[in-house]
Protein backbone atom coordinates (compact mmCIF):
# COMPACT_ATOMS: atom_id res chain seq x y z
CA UNK A 1 0.00 0.00 0.00
CA UNK A 2 1.39 2.98 -1.33
CA UNK A 3 1.22 6.25 1.26
CA UNK A 4 -0.28 9.46 0.68
CA UNK A 5 1.39 12.64 1.56
CA UNK A 6 0.12 16.12 2.52
CA UNK A 7 1.57 17.81 -0.76
CA UNK A 8 1.50 16.51 -4.41
CA UNK A 9 3.95 16.93 -6.71
CA UNK A 10 1.85 18.72 -9.46
CA UNK A 11 4.13 20.49 -11.98
CA UNK A 12 7.40 20.39 -13.71
CA UNK A 13 9.10 23.06 -15.76
CA UNK A 14 11.99 22.32 -18.73
CA UNK A 15 13.85 25.27 -20.39
CA UNK A 16 14.35 24.67 -24.38
CA UNK A 17 14.35 26.41 -27.26
CA UNK A 18 13.25 26.47 -31.26
CA UNK A 19 14.95 27.13 -34.41
CA UNK A 20 14.32 27.59 -37.74
CA UNK A 21 16.81 25.58 -38.84
CA UNK A 22 16.40 23.42 -42.35
CA UNK A 23 15.69 19.75 -41.74
CA UNK A 24 18.84 18.06 -40.70
CA UNK A 25 20.36 21.20 -39.78
CA UNK A 26 22.25 22.02 -36.06
CA UNK A 27 21.80 24.66 -33.71
CA UNK A 28 25.50 25.47 -31.99
CA UNK A 29 24.81 27.23 -28.65
CA UNK A 30 27.78 28.51 -26.39
CA UNK A 31 29.93 25.96 -24.49
CA UNK A 32 28.14 26.82 -21.42
CA UNK A 33 24.66 26.12 -22.39
CA UNK A 34 23.60 22.58 -21.77
CA UNK A 35 21.73 20.46 -24.43
CA UNK A 36 20.29 17.14 -23.01
CA UNK A 37 17.78 16.60 -25.58
CA UNK A 38 17.30 17.90 -29.22
CA UNK A 39 15.42 16.85 -32.73
CA UNK A 40 14.80 17.42 -36.11
CA UNK A 41 10.95 17.83 -36.79
CA UNK A 42 9.52 19.46 -40.05
CA UNK A 43 12.45 21.41 -40.73
CA UNK A 44 12.59 22.91 -37.22
CA UNK A 45 15.12 21.70 -34.90
CA UNK A 46 14.14 22.25 -31.08
CA UNK A 47 16.60 21.87 -28.22
CA UNK A 48 16.21 20.86 -24.47
CA UNK A 49 18.14 22.75 -22.12
CA UNK A 50 17.29 20.52 -18.67
CA UNK A 51 14.79 20.79 -16.14
CA UNK A 52 14.52 24.38 -15.05
CA UNK A 53 11.96 23.60 -11.85
CA UNK A 54 9.22 21.80 -10.05
CA UNK A 55 5.94 22.59 -7.89
CA UNK A 56 3.88 21.19 -5.82
CA UNK A 57 -0.24 21.47 -4.45
CA UNK A 58 -1.07 20.87 -1.12
CA UNK A 59 -3.49 17.44 -1.16
CA UNK A 60 -5.64 18.89 1.12
CA UNK A 61 -6.01 22.15 -0.73
CA UNK A 62 -9.79 23.40 -1.72
CA UNK A 63 -11.07 25.60 -4.22
CA UNK A 64 -13.60 28.37 -2.94
CA UNK A 65 -16.43 26.37 -3.37
CA UNK A 66 -15.30 23.84 -0.82
CA UNK A 67 -14.63 21.40 -3.23
CA UNK A 68 -11.12 19.35 -2.94
CA UNK A 69 -8.54 21.41 -5.39
CA UNK A 70 -7.48 17.78 -7.59
CA UNK A 71 -7.13 16.52 -10.90
CA UNK A 72 -6.01 20.25 -12.14
CA UNK A 73 -3.34 18.41 -14.29
CA UNK A 74 -5.90 17.14 -17.30
CA UNK A 75 -5.33 20.28 -19.14
CA UNK A 76 -3.33 23.96 -18.56
CA UNK A 77 -3.45 27.19 -19.95
CA UNK A 78 -1.19 30.18 -19.33
CA UNK A 79 -2.45 34.12 -20.03
CA UNK A 80 0.34 35.02 -22.00
CA UNK A 81 -0.28 38.87 -21.50
CA UNK A 82 0.23 37.82 -17.45
CA UNK A 83 3.49 36.05 -17.88
CA UNK A 84 6.47 38.74 -16.68
CA UNK A 85 10.04 38.76 -15.40
CA UNK A 86 10.32 40.72 -12.30
CA UNK A 87 12.62 42.85 -11.11
CA UNK A 88 14.42 40.06 -8.77
CA UNK A 89 14.77 37.89 -11.32
CA UNK A 90 11.70 35.13 -10.67
CA UNK A 91 8.34 34.79 -13.31
CA UNK A 92 5.15 35.64 -12.27
CA UNK A 93 1.79 34.58 -14.12
CA UNK A 94 -1.94 33.40 -14.25
CA UNK A 95 -2.79 30.21 -15.51
CA UNK A 96 -6.34 28.09 -15.71
CA UNK A 97 -6.41 24.52 -14.72
CA UNK A 98 -9.03 22.29 -15.81
CA UNK A 99 -10.12 19.27 -13.81
CA UNK A 100 -11.39 16.38 -15.21
CA UNK A 101 -14.86 14.62 -13.75
CA UNK A 102 -13.97 13.96 -10.40
CA UNK A 103 -13.02 11.78 -7.91
CA UNK A 104 -13.91 8.42 -9.54
CA UNK A 105 -12.14 5.73 -7.75
CA UNK A 106 -15.42 4.07 -6.51
CA UNK A 107 -17.66 5.76 -9.48
CA UNK A 108 -18.54 8.68 -11.44
CA UNK A 109 -19.63 11.53 -9.50
CA UNK A 110 -21.82 14.03 -9.87
CA UNK A 111 -19.07 16.67 -9.37
CA UNK A 112 -19.96 20.19 -11.80
CA UNK A 113 -17.14 20.49 -14.46
CA UNK A 114 -15.04 23.93 -13.98
CA UNK A 115 -11.68 25.63 -14.56
CA UNK A 116 -9.40 26.99 -11.65
CA UNK A 117 -7.44 30.22 -11.76
CA UNK A 118 -4.03 29.73 -10.07
CA UNK A 119 -0.81 32.38 -9.65
CA UNK A 120 2.44 31.25 -10.76
CA UNK A 121 5.77 32.30 -9.48
CA UNK A 122 9.01 30.74 -10.95
CA UNK A 123 11.89 31.79 -9.28
CA UNK A 124 15.06 30.08 -11.29
CA UNK A 125 17.15 27.58 -9.59
CA UNK A 126 20.52 27.58 -11.97
CA UNK A 127 22.97 26.13 -9.74
CA UNK A 128 20.29 22.84 -9.04
CA UNK A 129 22.27 19.24 -9.07
CA UNK A 130 22.43 16.31 -7.78
CA UNK A 131 25.02 17.47 -4.76
CA UNK A 132 22.91 19.88 -4.33
CA UNK A 133 19.64 19.77 -5.01
CA UNK A 134 17.00 22.84 -5.47
CA UNK A 135 13.76 22.88 -3.32
CA UNK A 136 10.27 23.64 -5.43
CA UNK A 137 11.05 26.86 -6.89
CA UNK A 138 7.39 26.83 -9.11
CA UNK A 139 5.29 28.05 -6.73
CA UNK A 140 1.11 27.54 -7.63
CA UNK A 141 -1.56 29.80 -5.82
CA UNK A 142 -5.44 29.29 -6.22
CA UNK A 143 -6.86 32.38 -6.73
CA UNK A 144 -10.54 31.43 -8.39
CA UNK A 145 -12.87 28.70 -9.73
CA UNK A 146 -15.49 29.49 -12.38
CA UNK A 147 -18.28 26.71 -12.62
CA UNK A 148 -19.61 25.64 -15.70
CA UNK A 149 -23.01 24.74 -16.62
CA UNK A 150 -25.18 24.54 -19.46
CA UNK A 151 -26.28 26.54 -22.51
CA UNK A 152 -29.77 27.05 -20.01
CA UNK A 153 -27.32 27.39 -16.78
CA UNK A 154 -28.10 24.07 -15.58
CA UNK A 155 -24.84 22.91 -13.56
CA UNK A 156 -22.61 19.69 -15.45
CA UNK A 157 -22.06 16.58 -14.06
CA UNK A 158 -18.93 14.26 -14.04
CA UNK A 159 -21.77 11.34 -13.84
CA UNK A 160 -21.21 8.68 -16.58
CA UNK A 161 -23.77 9.55 -19.80
CA UNK A 162 -26.89 7.65 -20.39
CA UNK A 163 -26.47 4.83 -22.87
CA UNK A 164 -29.40 5.95 -24.55
CA UNK A 165 -30.74 9.18 -25.39
CA UNK A 166 -29.16 12.70 -25.10
CA UNK A 167 -30.16 16.44 -24.29
CA UNK A 168 -31.18 18.72 -26.54
CA UNK A 169 -30.93 22.05 -27.00
CA UNK A 170 -31.81 24.47 -29.79
CA UNK A 171 -28.39 25.20 -32.06
CA UNK A 172 -27.12 22.42 -30.69
CA UNK A 173 -26.15 18.96 -31.65
CA UNK A 174 -27.28 16.03 -29.40
CA UNK A 175 -25.58 16.36 -25.94
CA UNK A 176 -24.63 13.56 -23.67
CA UNK A 177 -26.38 13.71 -20.44
CA UNK A 178 -27.17 11.83 -17.36
CA UNK A 179 -29.74 10.84 -15.47
CA UNK A 180 -28.78 11.75 -11.67
CA UNK A 181 -30.75 9.55 -8.98
CA UNK A 182 -30.79 11.37 -5.57
CA UNK A 183 -28.51 13.83 -5.12
CA UNK A 184 -25.65 12.34 -7.41
CA UNK A 185 -23.71 10.67 -5.07
CA UNK A 186 -25.64 8.26 -3.04
CA UNK A 187 -27.98 10.52 -0.92
CA UNK A 188 -31.60 11.52 -1.35
CA UNK A 189 -31.85 14.90 -3.66
CA UNK A 190 -33.83 16.12 -6.64
CA UNK A 191 -32.40 13.96 -9.10
CA UNK A 192 -32.87 15.39 -12.98
CA UNK A 193 -30.51 15.27 -15.80
CA UNK A 194 -27.74 16.92 -16.95
CA UNK A 195 -24.99 17.02 -19.26
CA UNK A 196 -22.10 14.77 -18.62
CA UNK A 197 -18.43 16.11 -18.92
CA UNK A 198 -15.22 14.67 -18.76
CA UNK A 199 -13.32 17.86 -19.37
CA UNK A 200 -9.69 17.19 -20.78
CA UNK A 201 -8.72 19.84 -22.89
CA UNK A 202 -8.41 23.54 -22.05
CA UNK A 203 -7.33 26.87 -24.53
CA UNK A 204 -8.32 30.36 -24.26
CA UNK A 205 -10.51 32.24 -26.79
CA UNK A 206 -9.38 35.79 -27.31
CA UNK A 207 -12.62 37.09 -25.31
CA UNK A 208 -11.74 35.53 -22.90
CA UNK A 209 -14.17 32.48 -23.25
CA UNK A 210 -12.80 28.93 -22.21
CA UNK A 211 -12.86 26.11 -24.91
CA UNK A 212 -12.83 22.52 -23.52
CA UNK A 213 -12.82 19.45 -24.90
CA UNK A 214 -14.36 16.37 -23.62
CA UNK A 215 -14.25 13.00 -23.60
CA UNK A 216 -18.08 11.64 -23.58
CA UNK A 217 -19.01 13.14 -26.84
CA UNK A 218 -16.46 13.23 -27.59
CA UNK A 219 -17.13 16.74 -28.49
CA UNK A 220 -15.38 21.06 -27.92
CA UNK A 221 -17.13 23.33 -25.95
CA UNK A 222 -16.88 27.01 -25.50
CA UNK A 223 -17.85 28.73 -22.73
CA UNK A 224 -18.40 32.31 -22.00
CA UNK A 225 -16.23 33.77 -19.36
CA UNK A 226 -18.42 33.29 -16.48
CA UNK A 227 -18.91 29.40 -17.50
CA UNK A 228 -21.81 29.03 -19.69
CA UNK A 229 -21.83 26.78 -22.69
CA UNK A 230 -22.16 28.74 -25.68
CA UNK A 231 -21.14 26.14 -28.62
CA UNK A 232 -20.74 22.54 -28.97
CA UNK A 233 -18.70 21.35 -31.67
CA UNK A 234 -19.61 17.97 -32.86
CA UNK A 235 -17.06 15.80 -35.03
CA UNK A 236 -17.76 13.68 -38.07
CA UNK A 237 -19.79 10.66 -37.67
CA UNK A 238 -16.95 8.11 -37.21
CA UNK A 239 -16.04 9.87 -33.90
CA UNK A 240 -19.33 8.92 -32.29
CA UNK A 241 -19.77 6.17 -30.03
CA UNK A 242 -22.61 3.36 -31.00
CA UNK A 243 -23.76 0.43 -29.61
CA UNK A 244 -26.34 -1.48 -31.25
CA UNK A 245 -25.98 1.06 -34.33
CA UNK A 246 -27.24 3.96 -31.95
CA UNK A 247 -25.78 6.92 -30.99
CA UNK A 248 -24.15 5.85 -27.17
CA UNK A 249 -22.21 8.51 -25.52
CA UNK A 250 -21.92 6.33 -21.93
CA UNK A 251 -18.04 5.56 -21.32
CA UNK A 252 -19.20 2.43 -19.44
CA UNK A 253 -17.45 4.35 -16.10
CA UNK A 254 -21.17 3.89 -13.66
CA UNK A 255 -22.19 5.86 -11.02
CA UNK A 256 -20.81 5.68 -7.47
CA UNK A 257 -24.75 4.77 -6.64
CA UNK A 258 -25.42 1.95 -8.83
CA UNK A 259 -21.78 0.10 -9.75
CA UNK A 260 -23.79 -2.17 -11.97
CA UNK A 261 -25.08 0.27 -14.23
CA UNK A 262 -22.60 -0.73 -17.44
CA UNK A 263 -24.24 -0.65 -21.26
CA UNK A 264 -24.62 -3.66 -23.60
CA UNK A 265 -22.17 -3.98 -24.99
CA UNK A 266 -19.33 -2.43 -22.74
CA UNK A 267 -17.00 -1.40 -25.51
CA UNK A 268 -19.06 0.80 -28.47
CA UNK A 269 -19.25 -0.87 -31.58
CA UNK A 270 -17.29 1.87 -33.13
CA UNK A 271 -16.65 5.93 -32.67
CA UNK A 272 -13.88 6.84 -30.04
CA UNK A 273 -13.29 4.12 -27.33
CA UNK A 274 -14.72 3.67 -23.43
CA UNK A 275 -12.40 7.07 -21.77
CA UNK A 276 -10.31 7.90 -25.12
CA UNK A 277 -11.94 10.81 -26.49
CA UNK A 278 -10.73 14.37 -26.96
CA UNK A 279 -8.08 14.67 -24.91
CA UNK A 280 -6.01 17.28 -26.07
CA UNK A 281 -6.90 20.47 -27.53
CA UNK A 282 -4.70 23.88 -28.40
CA UNK A 283 -5.26 26.74 -30.28
CA UNK A 284 -2.84 28.48 -32.39
CA UNK A 285 -2.10 31.88 -30.89
CA UNK A 286 -3.81 34.01 -33.32
CA UNK A 287 -7.08 32.57 -32.50
CA UNK A 288 -7.66 31.31 -35.53
CA UNK A 289 -7.19 27.25 -35.64
CA UNK A 290 -8.32 24.78 -33.15
CA UNK A 291 -7.11 21.25 -33.07
CA UNK A 292 -8.21 18.82 -31.07
CA UNK A 293 -7.15 15.03 -31.07
CA UNK A 294 -8.57 11.60 -29.79
CA UNK A 295 -6.52 9.22 -26.84
CA UNK A 296 -6.24 6.83 -29.17
CA UNK A 297 -7.70 4.93 -32.11
CA UNK A 298 -10.83 4.96 -32.33
CA UNK A 299 -12.89 1.11 -32.02
CA UNK A 300 -13.07 0.34 -35.82
CA UNK A 301 -9.08 1.07 -35.94
CA UNK A 302 -8.14 -0.88 -32.85
CA UNK A 303 -9.19 1.28 -30.27
CA UNK A 304 -10.58 -1.52 -28.10
CA UNK A 305 -7.26 -3.02 -27.36
CA UNK A 306 -3.88 -1.30 -26.21
CA UNK A 307 -1.67 -3.48 -28.26
CA UNK A 308 -3.54 -2.01 -31.17
CA UNK A 309 -4.83 1.78 -30.52
CA UNK A 310 -2.07 3.49 -32.22
CA UNK A 311 -3.70 5.14 -34.93
CA UNK A 312 -4.98 8.65 -33.49
CA UNK A 313 -6.64 10.96 -35.47
CA UNK A 314 -6.32 14.59 -34.94
CA UNK A 315 -8.98 17.67 -36.47
CA UNK A 316 -8.64 20.96 -37.68
CA UNK A 317 -11.09 23.57 -37.12
CA UNK A 318 -11.06 27.40 -38.60
CA UNK A 319 -12.59 29.34 -35.64
CA UNK A 320 -12.01 32.75 -36.95
CA UNK A 321 -15.58 33.19 -37.77
CA UNK A 322 -19.11 32.79 -35.76
CA UNK A 323 -19.59 29.35 -36.76
CA UNK A 324 -16.41 26.81 -36.35
CA UNK A 325 -15.55 25.23 -39.84
CA UNK A 326 -13.99 22.09 -40.21
CA UNK A 327 -10.75 21.88 -42.57
CA UNK A 328 -8.59 19.16 -42.12
CA UNK A 329 -8.21 15.82 -40.99
CA UNK A 330 -4.60 13.72 -40.05
CA UNK A 331 -3.55 10.19 -38.63
CA UNK A 332 -1.03 10.31 -35.90
CA UNK A 333 0.80 7.23 -35.33
CA UNK A 334 1.20 6.82 -31.77
CA UNK A 335 4.69 5.41 -29.92
CA UNK A 336 4.75 2.15 -27.97
CA UNK A 337 6.52 1.12 -24.88
CA UNK A 338 6.98 -1.95 -23.47
CA UNK A 339 5.21 -3.43 -20.40
CA UNK A 340 7.68 -4.84 -18.04
CA UNK A 341 4.86 -6.22 -15.72
CA UNK A 342 3.63 -8.18 -18.98
CA UNK A 343 4.58 -12.08 -19.07
CA UNK A 344 3.87 -13.17 -22.47
CA UNK A 345 6.20 -10.97 -24.64
CA UNK A 346 3.28 -11.30 -27.50
CA UNK A 347 1.03 -8.97 -24.95
CA UNK A 348 3.87 -6.62 -23.47
CA UNK A 349 4.13 -4.02 -26.36
CA UNK A 350 1.47 -1.55 -25.63
CA UNK A 351 0.60 1.50 -27.66
CA UNK A 352 1.64 5.06 -25.15
CA UNK A 353 -1.69 7.33 -25.17
CA UNK A 354 -1.17 10.44 -25.79
CA UNK A 355 -2.78 13.04 -23.28
CA UNK A 356 -2.30 16.68 -24.79
CA UNK A 357 -1.11 18.71 -27.09
CA UNK A 358 0.36 22.26 -27.75
CA UNK A 359 0.32 24.42 -30.58
CA UNK A 360 4.13 25.49 -31.02
CA UNK A 361 5.04 29.23 -32.37
CA UNK A 362 7.11 27.30 -35.70
CA UNK A 363 3.52 25.74 -36.61
CA UNK A 364 4.07 22.19 -35.18
CA UNK A 365 2.47 20.26 -32.36
CA UNK A 366 4.11 19.54 -28.87
CA UNK A 367 2.34 16.20 -28.20
CA UNK A 368 2.63 14.23 -24.54
CA UNK A 369 2.54 10.92 -25.40
CA UNK A 370 2.93 8.32 -21.60
CA UNK A 371 2.27 4.76 -20.25
CA UNK A 372 -0.47 4.19 -17.19
CA UNK A 373 -0.01 2.36 -14.00
CA UNK A 374 3.18 3.36 -13.07
CA UNK A 375 4.31 5.79 -10.53
CA UNK A 376 3.24 7.51 -6.82
CA UNK A 377 0.26 5.39 -5.90
CA UNK A 378 0.68 2.69 -8.25
CA UNK A 379 1.40 -0.50 -7.32
CA UNK A 380 4.71 -0.56 -10.02
CA UNK A 381 6.28 2.76 -9.51
CA UNK A 382 8.42 2.86 -12.54
CA UNK A 383 7.44 4.85 -15.52
CA UNK A 384 9.00 3.72 -18.57
CA UNK A 385 7.52 5.91 -21.52
CA UNK A 386 6.48 9.67 -20.72
CA UNK A 387 7.51 11.94 -23.53
CA UNK A 388 6.46 15.53 -24.71
CA UNK A 389 7.37 15.06 -28.38
CA UNK A 390 6.86 16.75 -31.58
CA UNK A 391 4.21 16.08 -34.76
CA UNK A 392 4.67 17.78 -37.78
CA UNK A 393 2.06 18.01 -41.10
CA UNK A 394 3.64 18.77 -44.21
CA UNK A 395 2.43 18.69 -48.06
CA UNK A 396 3.39 14.68 -48.15
CA UNK A 397 1.29 14.21 -44.73
CA UNK A 398 -2.14 12.59 -45.89
CA UNK A 399 -5.42 15.01 -45.46
CA UNK A 400 -7.72 11.79 -44.54
CA UNK A 401 -10.79 14.36 -44.22
CA UNK A 402 -13.35 12.46 -46.53
CA UNK A 403 -16.93 10.87 -46.41
CA UNK A 404 -15.09 7.27 -46.81
CA UNK A 405 -13.16 8.01 -43.21
CA UNK A 406 -15.67 10.41 -41.43
CA UNK A 407 -18.52 8.58 -42.41
CA UNK A 408 -20.28 6.12 -39.21
CA UNK A 409 -17.51 2.98 -38.77
CA UNK A 410 -15.70 4.85 -41.15
CA UNK A 411 -11.69 3.22 -40.71
CA UNK A 412 -8.17 4.53 -41.91
CA UNK A 413 -6.71 1.38 -40.29
CA UNK A 414 -7.37 -2.34 -39.57
CA UNK A 415 -8.70 -4.03 -36.30
CA UNK A 416 -5.37 -4.03 -35.41
CA UNK A 417 -4.15 -0.71 -36.07
CA UNK A 418 -2.36 -0.92 -39.36
CA UNK A 419 -2.76 2.02 -41.76
CA UNK A 420 -4.70 1.48 -44.89
CA UNK A 421 -2.21 2.04 -48.37
CA UNK A 422 -1.94 5.56 -48.91
CA UNK A 423 -2.24 7.29 -45.57
CA UNK A 424 0.78 9.04 -44.86
CA UNK A 425 0.61 10.39 -41.11
CA UNK A 426 2.02 13.18 -39.39
CA UNK A 427 5.88 13.20 -38.78
CA UNK A 428 6.60 11.86 -34.87
CA UNK A 429 9.81 12.90 -33.46
CA UNK A 430 10.49 11.98 -29.90
CA UNK A 431 11.79 15.06 -27.72
CA UNK A 432 11.97 15.77 -24.09
CA UNK A 433 12.26 12.71 -21.71
CA UNK A 434 10.01 13.31 -18.08
CA UNK A 435 11.81 10.28 -16.68
CA UNK A 436 15.84 10.88 -17.45
CA UNK A 437 17.46 10.52 -14.27
CA UNK A 438 20.06 12.74 -14.57
CA UNK A 439 17.81 15.75 -14.56
CA UNK A 440 15.37 14.80 -12.09
CA UNK A 441 18.23 14.56 -9.51
CA UNK A 442 19.00 18.22 -9.90
CA UNK A 443 15.53 18.97 -8.05
CA UNK A 444 15.87 15.84 -5.60
CA UNK A 445 13.05 13.82 -8.07
CA UNK A 446 12.95 10.81 -9.04
CA UNK A 447 11.15 7.98 -11.72
CA UNK A 448 11.04 4.04 -9.92
CA UNK A 449 11.94 3.39 -6.42
CA UNK A 450 10.25 4.03 -3.46
CA UNK A 451 7.09 5.55 -2.92
CA UNK A 452 7.88 8.76 -1.21
CA UNK A 453 7.07 12.35 -1.86
CA UNK A 454 9.41 12.62 -4.49
CA UNK A 455 8.39 9.99 -6.69
CA UNK A 456 6.96 11.22 -10.17
CA UNK A 457 3.31 10.84 -10.31
CA UNK A 458 1.75 8.55 -12.39
CA UNK A 459 -0.55 10.99 -15.05
CA UNK A 460 1.13 14.31 -16.96
CA UNK A 461 -1.42 15.17 -18.73
CA UNK A 462 -0.95 19.12 -19.52
CA UNK A 463 1.45 21.19 -21.28
CA UNK A 464 1.94 24.90 -21.68
CA UNK A 465 4.59 27.02 -23.34
CA UNK A 466 5.61 30.68 -21.85
CA UNK A 467 8.24 32.64 -23.18
CA UNK A 468 11.71 33.35 -21.73
CA UNK A 469 13.13 36.87 -21.05
CA UNK A 470 15.51 38.23 -23.19
CA UNK A 471 17.48 39.02 -20.19
CA UNK A 472 17.93 35.10 -19.12
CA UNK A 473 18.18 34.17 -22.58
CA UNK A 474 21.35 31.75 -22.76
CA UNK A 475 22.39 32.33 -26.60
CA UNK A 476 21.30 34.42 -29.46
CA UNK A 477 18.17 33.40 -30.89
CA UNK A 478 15.17 34.64 -29.71
CA UNK A 479 13.37 31.42 -29.80
CA UNK A 480 13.55 30.52 -25.91
CA UNK A 481 11.12 28.68 -23.93
CA UNK A 482 9.96 27.39 -20.38
CA UNK A 483 7.77 23.99 -20.73
CA UNK A 484 5.20 23.48 -18.27
CA UNK A 485 3.61 20.52 -16.94
CA UNK A 486 0.72 19.44 -14.88
CA UNK A 487 -0.11 16.42 -13.58
CA UNK A 488 -3.56 14.92 -13.06
CA UNK A 489 -3.78 13.05 -9.64
CA UNK A 490 -7.47 12.14 -9.71
CA UNK A 491 -8.00 14.11 -6.76
CA UNK A 492 -6.88 11.30 -4.45
CA UNK A 493 -6.33 12.46 -0.97
CA UNK A 494 -7.00 11.20 2.40
CA UNK A 495 -8.52 14.59 3.39
CA UNK A 496 -10.60 14.95 -0.07
CA UNK A 497 -13.47 17.61 0.19
CA UNK A 498 -17.34 17.97 -2.00
CA UNK A 499 -18.78 20.98 -0.13
CA UNK A 500 -20.13 19.48 3.12
CA UNK A 501 -19.54 15.94 2.00
CA UNK A 502 -15.93 14.23 2.92
CA UNK A 503 -14.07 11.82 0.84
CA UNK A 504 -12.39 8.98 2.56
CA UNK A 505 -9.28 7.07 0.61
CA UNK A 506 -7.09 4.84 2.58
CA UNK A 507 -4.42 4.58 0.37
CA UNK A 508 -3.22 5.89 -3.20
CA UNK A 509 -3.15 2.97 -5.23
CA UNK A 510 -7.04 2.93 -5.50
CA UNK A 511 -6.54 4.92 -9.36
Amino acid sequence: MAPLWNCSLSSLLWFLSLSNAVSGGRVYPPKDLPVVGETTCGGHTYQYHGLAGYGIVPSDAVDKYGDTLGGIGSAIAVEQSSWQRKRDGSYEGIAWALPDRGWNTNGTLNVQARVQKLSLKLTLAPTASAENPSKPNLQIKYLDTILLTGPDGTPTTGIDADATGFISFPGFPPLPGATINGDGFGGAGPGGRRISLDCEGLALGRDGSFWVSDEYGPYVYKFSRRGRMLQAIQPPAAYLPRRNNTLSFSAASPPIYDPDQIPVPEDPECGRNNNQGFEALTISPDGKKLFVMLQSGMNQEGGPKKRNRKQARLLEYDISGRKQRYVHEYAVTLPTYVDYTEENPEKATLVASQSEIHYLPTGDLMILARDSGFGHGQSESRSVYRRADIISKSRRTTDIKSYQYDRVNGSIASSTGVLKAGIRPVEYCPFIDYNLASELAKFGLHNGGEQDRFLLNEKWESLALVPVDRRDRRHHKKHEYFLISFSDNDYITQNGKRALWILEVNSADRS
